[in-house]
């Protein structure tokens, strides 16, 4: 094995120090020499590639031959009258034996002790980068958005959530003024719990609820936790919008109630006045009564079919052919004449719906888009599957809806056409929030507007 492997390599080292230190002891004075340290050398060696053990085994093997080498040479000399006296030979031995051992065993426990110490460091360093990743991926997995900044106001981090609402590239985010990517953020009192920021424009438009708080550590460095709360907003004006319409629906089927009797009284005398009228004066006057009878019962039907908005009688549907007989209805239209339609129903769907009701609903968009086109405009009505619903599209290129005008869009009773009732977009909201969809509207002059119809499937 690798392990075995190492430890022979590691012999091989430790036993070839013993014979050149020897080697170099005996060229350079044997027992007086003054290289016996590289003994000592040879045991930390062992002591730091081998251990402990290792180390006693490199003393042992180095007392031996320098015992050897000394007795070998004074043998040599062995002579009364040698150079090297017994008592000197015998001191020369005992301290170095003395100073392997000391060495041996000191250098041993320092080995167990660095080995100790980097294993425990090994396990803090994975501990660490345990740690790193859970931190990582706990970033990256939170819906959140998260940006750190400096203390000069340059984005540090941006987390993947972030990077998702801004709608920037990580990369491309990193190292860019804070003011540039969250417009307004900067001027927010650290430690502030909740604000809310808009920031882009347009489609790309999105309200942001945010907190800031200082990081620690460097002064000036902020930290920012921010939600997406478009969807939200819309939600909640949606709800509101439903609770208006819900009480101008009450008050409506109220008039409208009120209305019809004396208007039906009214014509009926109307009538009756026409019969008997002898001039051409009196005829005229009786017909302009007539006329606008009508027109007030055409208004309080109106009225009606948006306050009380008959139940859907749902039926399955192939979308795809109901929006094109409804388009080539609507091509005769005096609206659409020099207007360019288009109608794309790349595959048939079928949805359980009213087909009269969902007409009406078309026709009110087509007919406004055919409006705001204009002559040599473009008017384009798509059908496309999304998850679980079919969405029909209606777009046109006029983008003449601003943004001020878009919160009151489905609101009864507003209108900027002249001669409007404001009634055609709210039946249309009320028909498909009947149906369990919804109706969504985007608008800016450069990508023109557009109308979606959510119907579940």
């Amino acid at each position: 094995s690798v392990r075995r492997v190492y430890e022979t390599d590691a012999w091989v080292q430790v036993v070839g120090d013993i014979v050149i230190a020897t080697g170099l002891v005996y060229l350079s004075g044997g027992a007086d020499s003054p290289l016996t340290f590289l003994y000592s050398l040879a045991v930390i060696g062992a002591a730091v590639v081998l251990d402990w053990r290792g180390a006693l085994w490199v003393a042992a093997a180095s007392a031996v031959g320098f015992c050897g080498l000394v007795l070998a040479l004074w043998l040599a000399d062995g002579a009364p009258g040698s150079p090297l006296p017994p008592s000197r030979m015998l001191f020369v031995l005992g301290s170095n034996l003395l100073a392997l051992g000391l060495i041996a065993v000191l250098a041993g426990y320092l080995a167990r002790q660095l080995s100790a110490t980097g294993g425990a460091l090994s396990a803090r360093e994975a501990d660490l980068r345990r740690l790193g990743r859970l931190q990582q991926q706990i970033l990256s997995s939170m819906p959140s958005g998260l940006v750190t900044c400096d203390a000069r106001g340059r984005v540090t981090y941006v987390n993947p959530a972030g990077c998702a609402i801004l709608q920037v590239d990580a990369a491309d985010s990193v190292g860019m003024e804070l003011e540039a990517l969250l417009p307004g953020a900067s001027s927010l009192p650290p430690r502030s719990p909740r604000n809310e920021l808009v920031v882009g424009a347009g489609n790309g438009r999105r309200i942001l609820g945010l907190s800031v708080t200082p990081l620690e550590g460097e002064e000036g460095a902020l930290l920012m936790v921010f939600q997406d709360l478009t969807r939200l907003r819309r939600v909640e004006e949606d709800l509101k919008r439903a609770d208006r319409l819900a009480s101008l629906g009450a008050l409506s089927a109220q008039l409208a109630h009120e209305l019809r009797n004396p208007l039906a009284a009214m014509r009926g005398s109307a009538q009756l006045l026409a019969q008997d009228a002898r001039d051409a004066m009196a005829q005229k006057l009786t017909n302009i009564l007539l006329r606008e009878s009508d027109r007030l019962a055409r208004l309080v039907e109106d009225f009606l079919r948006f306050a009380r908005p008959p139940e859907p009688a749902r039926r399955p549907v192939a979308l795809e052919a109901l929006l094109q007989e409804t388009v080539d209805m609507l091509r005769a239209d005096p609206l659409a004449r020099d207007v360019r339609v288009e109608v794309a129903t790349p595959e048939p769907l079928t949805a359980a719906v009213d087909p009269d009701q969902l007409r009406q609903v078309l026709i009110n968009l087509v007919r406004n888009g055919f409006q705001a086109a204009g002559p040599r405009g473009e008017v384009k009505v798509a059908l496309t599957r999304a998850e679980h619903e079919a969405r029909i599209r209606v777009w046109d290129s006029g983008g003449s809806i601003t943004e001020e005008m878009m919160g009151h869009m489905f609101e009864p009773f507003f209108t900027t056409r002249d001669g409007g009732t404001g009634l055609g977009l709210s039946t249309a909201h009320s028909i498909v929030r009947a149906h369990g969809g919804s109706i969504q509207v985007r608008s800016s002059r450069e990508e023109g507007t557009e109308f979606v119809v959510g119907l579940p499937l």
